[in-house]
């Protein structure tokens, strides 16, 4: 081989080198990041599947780590003690615990509007909320749908202790519901997943009344930062929240491409037949209610100013929320895509 061939040989080893060095940098240069969900993986959360899937969080500079939660107000907890980077929950759990102190933030909500509902087997003969007194429901104890239940009974006529609760883990609220263990007649639980998974189990279609049927407006669900994050890291929240956001909108045109997609990540019967079809109805009614009527522009994750003011207002009067600080505490719309 010639002098020049052996140069140019070394010329293009080096190169491969630096191609293979400049391609390991820029894996490096990812940041990782923790989402911790509300609960165990369901269709309301596969967006995040595909976004994860189709690369738009890596194309972030974002490795992202989803994690299952238990609750959404451990979940936001797990947010303002550092375990986790962002948390996906109830954004009036995340108010409650950022009233007492808790250095959370809403980067942007997901879920614009709440639904959280009371759902009744069809054989309790429960016709009216009324009809429950004397009854017993099931719900988890760090469930954001318990923050308006009291509410919920007030408007309907009902003192809070006429009705009887039961915490139970969440794993086990529709096996519990469908048993009737303890004599409960219902579970307090979402529109967006719980009938999906009661018929899924063998259940009858529940009965159900939403919180929104009785005075309870709210924002749904968010997702949070820990201030420290947002102080010091905007850029990375930045970054998360376009790819959460490009995400849901590829989520809204390719339904079941984000089914398809949590269903390779959970496996298991999430990717069967009957766990994908249950997905898929859950993660219709979360599409559904992606803008909230206040939102007249339909922007994705917008906080908007008056679902905020009307929600705190509500918790103030109705759920004993204690706070000087306005609704603009509580959120920031500074990272949204422009």
């Amino acid at each position: 081989m010639s002098i020049s061939g052996v140069f140019g040989t070394r010329l293009a080893s080096a190169a491969l080198v630096a191609v293979g060095l400049f391609t390991a940098s820029q894996a490096q240069a990812l940041d990782d990041v923790r989402l911790r969900l509300n609960w165990m993986w369901y269709g309301s959360h596969a967006a995040f599947a595909l976004g994860k899937d189709r690369g738009y969080f890596k194309d972030a500079g974002i490795n992202l780590d989803v994690r299952s939660g238990n609750g959404s107000g451990s979940a936001h907890r797990l947010v303002a003690n550092g375990d986790s980077t962002f948390s996906y929950g109830s954004c009036a759990s995340m108010v409650n615990l950022a009233a007492k102190g808790a250095p959370l933030v809403s980067v942007g909500v997901i879920d614009a509007m709440g639904t959280e509902a009371i759902i009744v087997r069809p054989d309790a003969g429960v016709a009216k909320i009324g009809d429950l007194k004397g009854k017993k429901l099931l719900t988890t104890a760090n469930a954001g749908v318990n923050t308006f239940f009291p509410l919920v009974l007030k408007n309907a006529g009902l003192a809070e202790g006429d009705v009887g609760i039961i915490n139970v883990p969440d794993g086990a609220l529709v096996s519990s519901y469908l048993q009737g263990a303890g004599g409960v007649v219902g579970l307090l639980g979402g529109l967006d997943d719980k009938p999906a998974e009661i018929k899924a189990a063998g259940g009858a279609a529940p009965v159900t009344f939403p919180y929104s049927d009785y005075g309870v407006n709210q924002v749904g669900y968010c997702m949070v930062a820990n201030r420290e994050t947002v102080a010091k890291n905007p850029d990375l929240v930045k970054r998360f929240l376009a790819a959460t956001v490009r995400s849901y909108k590829a989520a809204e045109a390719d339904p079941q491409a984000a089914v398809n997609a949590m269903g390779d990540i959970v496996g298991g019967t999430m990717n069967e037949d009957a766990g994908k079809k249950q997905a898929a109805e859950v993660q219709k009614v979360t599409l559904d209610v992606l803008y909230s009527k206040a939102n007249t522009g339909k922007v994705l994750g917008l906080n908007v100013p008056q679902d905020w003011t009307e929600m705190l207002e509500l918790m103030k009067a109705y759920n004993g929320l204690q706070t000087k600080e306005p609704a603009t505490f509580f959120y920031t719309n500074d990272f949204l895509p422009k």
